[in-house]
């Protein structure tokens, strides 16, 4: 042990157990057969661990190889974004048009068994590594699902998983509709293309759909919602617990450029299933009263994630903070709540009854 990188609130003998173990194991189990580096590996999971929060993991060689494939947006698997929820695994969103969005897949279906291995005590990127697999093969997932009185098992067949960033549509009530899957590396460029196919229409009022969208760049978020406020307003705040100052994100402030700026009304859509740069995007919209969000509950993924190598092929990410609303609303655990309450039940959905979207419609047109 080199006890000149000791912290000094660390003494060289707290790592006398660890080291005894260490022996112990060399001498009682000889066929244990686990490398000196494996052994390493779990002694910094168990470190990580003990902070006993679901964000802050230690990256193994292989799930630190499936994060950075999902990262960068191209995967073989089902499509669905795993995140805790009341200590329990549960499922922020499907992707659309993946097979875990066609299987019917929904926000808050709580994961129980994969292949029935039940999962209690695995790690997100642990469940995640068991859910893929090679393309064309089969997994089971055993959800739970409010309103049920039993764990149902849904099969679906793996596929290469490219994420889609957003999609537009004009509904007949002349309204523009910018439906945002993700805050991907790509999403602040389709955006603003976005934005102008909406500037193009001379339209003035706008539905941005971001259920079922989990999150991604921090980066991304600020960009999107600067074309909606001023330079130099709050986007969200970095609140880092007191052992730093409060960082504030603040607008670039794009201009939107619309035609009939001061007629411009906009409505978001949110669900469970919106999560992260998500809630920073809509959170930011709602408090400067830039638009109406009309919804459900958001899933509440507030905290801050900073990735770091820990050798050439384990990463670490920890949780360095927690995202505050400009208005100093705290999103961990809590979300957003959503101007206009309407629910979307299973049966609205497999009727095509977006009453969500209904709702939305009926806001911007009276």
């Amino acid at each position: 042990l080199d006890k000149s990188n000791l912290p000094q609130s660390v003494s060289a003998t707290s790592f006398e157990p660890f080291w005894k173990t260490w022996n112990l194991i060399d001498e009682k189990y000889p066929d244990h057969g686990i490398s000196a580096e494996d052994k390493i590996n779990g002694a910094i999971s168990g470190l990580v661990s003990s902070l006993d929060d679901p964000y802050s993991v230690f990256f193994e060689p292989e799930e630190s190889k499936i994060f950075s494939e999902t990262i960068h947006g191209e995967f073989t698997g089902v499509g669905m974004e795993i995140g805790i929820r009341n200590e329990l695994l549960t499922i922020i969103a499907p992707l659309k048009n993946t097979p875990a969005y066609n299987a019917g897949i929904l926000p808050g279906d709580v994961l129980v068994k994969v292949d029935e291995q039940v999962i209690d005590d695995l790690s997100i990127e642990a469940v995640v590594g068991l859910i893929r697999g090679p393309k064309g093969s089969e997994v089971i997932v055993s959800i739970f699902r409010e309103g049920d009185g039993e764990v149902r098992d849904i099969k679906i067949i793996r596929d290469t998983i490219k994420i889609p960033t957003l999609e537009t549509e004009i509904l007949e009530e002349n309204i523009f509709v910018i439906y945002l899957y993700n805050f991907s590396q790509n999403a602040p460029r389709e955006f603003h293309e976005a934005l102008n196919e909406f500037k193009n229409s001379k339209l003035n009022k706008l539905i941005v759909d971001v259920r079922g969208n989990p999150g991604g760049f921090l980066d991304g978020a600020i960009d999107i919602t600067s074309w909606f406020l001023d330079k130099g307003k709050t986007i969200v705040v970095e609140d880092f617990g007191g052992n730093e100052e409060e960082r504030v994100h603040r607008s670039r402030g794009h201009k939107l450029g619309i035609n009939n700026q001061d007629d411009f009304e906009m409505v978001v859509l949110v669900n469970g299933g919106s999560a992260s740069a998500s809630e920073i995007f809509a959170g930011a919209l709602q408090d400067h009263g830039i638009a109406t969000l009309i919804g459900e509950q958001t899933f509440g993924k507030g905290s801050v994630q900073e990735l770091l190598g820990i050798t050439k092929d384990t990463t670490l990410k920890i949780t360095i903070a927690n995202w505050l609303t400009p208005n100093k609303n705290l999103i961990t655990e809590q979300g957003l709540t959503p101007d206009t309450k309407v629910d979307l039940t299973f049966e609205d959905l497999q009727a095509g009854n977006d009453t969500q979207l209904q709702k939305a419609i009926e806001v911007l047109v009276n």
